[in-house]
């Protein structure tokens, strides 16, 4: 294994090991091999903690995990301390309950450009297709392939997932132009820059203390104020978002945003550099 990574994945993550299990398992088939994971994990248990150093143990991928102590939702904070730790200059976010397509470390590695964010998207699995996967049926890319007409059905006509169209990769260099002439917004599960664009807005805005627009939507506002462009790489870089119940919003979060945007302010004081 090479020591030296050309790109650093930070997964945010607490507690849920069973699904970062999975997600574990597609980063192991990519077909892009220089990189390293850095856990990003915001509180979990100790015993998650050490189911998480034996997946490590027994994984021929590159992982580091990142630990504060649990304190409230603190997401922001741990991620800064993550891309601080990161040894390359071109970074992937995602989240611990998104499995990777086998070809999206691939893509944003080749995607990459200084003074862009790549802005993929994601798949919202059924709850029928997630309690059917396991390490196993992702290494032979069940994800991908055997499940695709089923998450047609359960998307369509039972209700049961979201934005099925995500999940078709596209090979071809006109189309994928065609299709991302219109401009999207930011996913915190699936976008990624060069570290000195981050370091430019002094990285997540820390005050954020509960999930909503503080993980993406105001970076992507912050980045774009700063110069950074979006650049979308829809149906390129793909991810399958796991089933589960989502978590409540904090209206605090819109009043935070709302002042960042009155301000013009692209540079978080609570951000990154507080913790160098």
């Amino acid at each position: 294994m090479k020591s030296f990574s050309e790109i650093s994945v930070i997964i945010s993550f607490y507690n849920k090991i069973d699904f970062l299990s999975l997600v574990i398992a597609g980063f192991e088939i990519q077909t892009f091999k220089s990189f390293e994971i850095i856990i990003a994990d915001d509180g979990s248990s100790q015993t998650t903690c050490k189911a998480l150093s034996e997946l490590i143990s027994n994984s021929d991928v590159k992982i580091r995990h990142i630990w504060h102590e649990d304190n409230g939702w603190r997401k922001n904070r741990i991620l800064n301390k993550a891309i601080l730790s990161s040894t390359s200059d071109c970074l992937i976010f995602t989240d611990g309950d998104c499995i990777p397509h086998p070809r999206f470390v691939e893509e944003h590695f080749k995607n990459r450009e200084k003074g862009k964010v790549l802005a993929g998207r994601r798949v919202y699995l059924s709850q029928r297709i997630t309690i059917k996967l396991n390490r196993v049926k992702i290494a032979k890319k069940y994800s991908i392939g055997k499940y695709l007409i089923p998450l047609f059905f359960h998307t369509t006509f039972l209700k049961d997932g979201k934005y099925f169209e995500n999940a078709i990769y596209i090979k071809s260099k006109l189309i994928r132009k065609t299709i991302n002439r219109k401009k999207k917004g930011l996913i915190v599960s699936n976008f990624s820059l060069f570290k000195d664009d981050i370091m430019k807005v002094n990285g997540f805005d820390e005050r954020y203390e509960a999930p909503s627009v503080g993980e993406d939507t105001d970076l992507c506002y912050r980045l774009k104020l700063a110069g950074i462009k979006v650049k979308t790489v829809k149906h390129i870089a793909i991810k399958y978002h796991l089933f589960h119940k989502r978590l409540n919003w904090d209206n605090n979060n819109k009043e935070i945003f709302d002042n960042t945007v009155l301000k013009k302010e692209f540079y978080a004081k609570d951000g990154i550099y507080r913790h160098k």
